[in-house]
């Protein structure tokens, strides 16, 4: 009796991307890739399409983050199974993505047979974590969280405004948006408002460009 193959997805808005990985996974016999994504509203829908058994997901898509995505996929087909294949590596990216409900997540640098058993472990109902990645989200345990407020005057202070432009956009006091900005720069462990935008770009809290 033969097994079925392993059924992919493919998720990522870089053609080559997809087509390097298509080769790649074609030649395992128990790999079958059944269609691909650039966005991830189009995932959403191949996912009902297709019902694949384990989706290849990139974090930086044009709609929405692959995260935002997960977070649909697993919770309409908690069956599916999803691989995070990224280039960012920020402990808040990874945080946000297993949070989401992915099963495993790796960098693009990852080796083609360190891939392949991945997304088998992960079909068979393993969680799968190279160490590096392991310890990012353990270090994200012990960090405190930014409040979807903070967060939002975070993007602020990144696009540039000060205290005074960021509360009449948010519609505050301007005396509690510097006391929101004392917190976040409290919670980032930094001295100040750039400081605080390198470290959040770098930890993945913040997506720039």
């Amino acid at each position: 009796m033969t097994t079925a193959p392993i059924r992919i997805l493919l998720v990522d808005d870089h053609l080559m991307v997809r087509l390097g990985l298509a080769s790649m996974l074609g030649r395992e016999r128990d790999l079958q890739v059944v269609a691909e994504a650039s966005s991830g509203a189009e995932a959403i829908k191949q996912c009902e399409v297709h019902r694949p058994d384990v989706v290849l997901m990139d974090i930086r898509l044009p709609d929405m983050s692959g995260i935002e995505a997960t977070a649909v996929i697993v919770k309409q087909r908690p069956e599916i199974k999803v691989v995070m294949l990224t280039t960012y590596e920020g402990d808040e990216d990874v945080f946000q993505a297993i949070k989401a409900g992915a099963k495993a997540y790796f960098t693009k640098s990852v080796a083609g047979p360190e891939l392949v058993q991945a997304i088998r472990a992960v079909h068979g109902g393993q969680f799968c974590l190279p160490p590096d990645i392991a310890g990012k989200l353990a270090q994200r345990y012990s960090l405190p969280e930014l409040t979807p407020r903070e967060r939002e005057i975070l993007e602020r202070i990144a696009g540039g405004r000060s205290n005074k432009e960021i509360a009449a956009l948010l519609n505050l006091a301007e005396n509690t948006v510097k006391n929101h900005v004392h917190v976040i720069l409290e919670k980032l462990g930094v001295q100040d408002r750039t400081q605080a935008v390198t470290n959040a770009i770098k930890r993945g809290i913040l997506h720039i460009g």
